[in-house]
């Protein structure tokens, strides 16, 4: 197994809110010197959920919590590759991609190849060297079995003002899912906090102590003869997971969702064998990074991006459709 060791920060109070991040990590984990802990800021080993933080004079926002990962003692620099990207814009300081779903953003133990990173570092060799090695230029991730759009930063100066958007919260993002079942009601707000399952390590979960505001503005587009629907979700903060794990709280797990989905099945008889079997055996988490909008490091003009559905949701959706 990777030798890899996970840190996670308490939650910042007051006394913490406006401190460097380097010297918050340094005195979270004094057993880890601040050369290093600046070294693994430098590699873009320290995240807040989907945001990742590369720079050491970063200051700590009241509420956040933060988690520092070591890897493995011997970690290769990650290495270009002639892999197709969907580009949606670029200019001298921003990517915009269409992630497609199965790619992993950034290069890790298990995925050293084929990420996201890999094909950005073929198609532009100049990418901001504050993401570190790791991940150039990489301000935030979705997860692999998501797909859709993602904004990458070509310089330095970019990155810290996508950063600081992020950090505020301020950067619009749209996602649609399909779900089982029909929220209810049809239109809502759920707000709930999000932190580490004490159950099992690798999920996120609803926590009623030492978790993170987090707040999802959701809408019923369509509904499928109340056994799925495809809602839009417009996100107020960004957690780790937490379309996955909000909608799952009101009992509509995305179709798709390995991680959390506790073996959910559409069995009505009323729909077709082969139907049934499509949807229930959906490959990943149907879930689509829609749009993107933030404001332009350079101009400060309003930026937004709009993606369409791939093609294994677009056809998830016909076959609902026509239950």
């Amino acid at each position: 197994m990777p030798d890899i060791k996970v840190y996670n920060t308490p939650i910042v109070n007051k006394d913490y809110k406006g401190k460097r991040i380097d010297k918050f990590l340094s005195e979270c984990f004094p057993e880890i010197s601040r050369s290093q802990i600046q070294r693994l800021l430098g590699e873009g080993n320290v995240c807040c959920d989907e945001m990742v933080i590369a720079d050491n004079s970063f200051k700590v926002k009241e509420g956040d919590a933060y988690q520092l990962t070591i890897p493995e003692a011997v970690d290769a620099d990650p290495e270009p590759e002639n892999i197709p990207l969907d580009i949606v814009f670029e200019d001298e300081d921003v990517i915009v991609v269409n992630k497609p779903a199965g790619m992993t953003v950034h290069p890790a133990p298990g995925s050293p190849n084929g990420t996201l990173v890999n094909a950005l570092l073929y198609h532009c060799k100049d990418l901001s060297g504050i993401g570190g090695v790791k991940r150039p230029g990489i301000v935030h991730r979705i997860d692999k079995d998501t797909s859709g759009l993602l904004v990458v930063a070509k310089n330095d100066d970019a990155h810290k003002f996508l950063c600081e958007q992020f950090a505020e919260h301020s950067i619009e993002r749209t996602y649609f899912a399909i779900v089982f079942g029909v929220p209810n009601p049809l239109k809502g707000k759920i707000e709930a906090d999000i932190g580490r399952s004490p159950y099992d390590r690798k999920k996120m979960a609803i926590v009623h102590k030492n978790g993170k505001h987090a707040v999802t503005n959701y809408q019923t587009i369509e509904v499928f003869k109340n056994v799925a629907s495809l809602v839009k979700c417009n996100l107020e903060t960004g957690r780790t997971h937490q379309i996955r794990v909000h909608m799952a709280s009101i009992g509509c797990h995305l179709i798709g969702d390995q991680l959390y989905v506790k073996p959910k099945k559409i069995t009505s008889k009323d729909i077709m064998v082969e139907k049934r079997e499509f949807f229930n055996h959906f490959p990943r988490q149907a879930l689509h990074a829609q749009s993107l909008g933030f404001v332009h490091p350079r101009t400060k003009q309003k930026m937004f991006f709009e993606s369409e559905f791939p093609e294994d949701f677009q056809n998830l959706l016909k076959v609902l459709q026509s239950i």
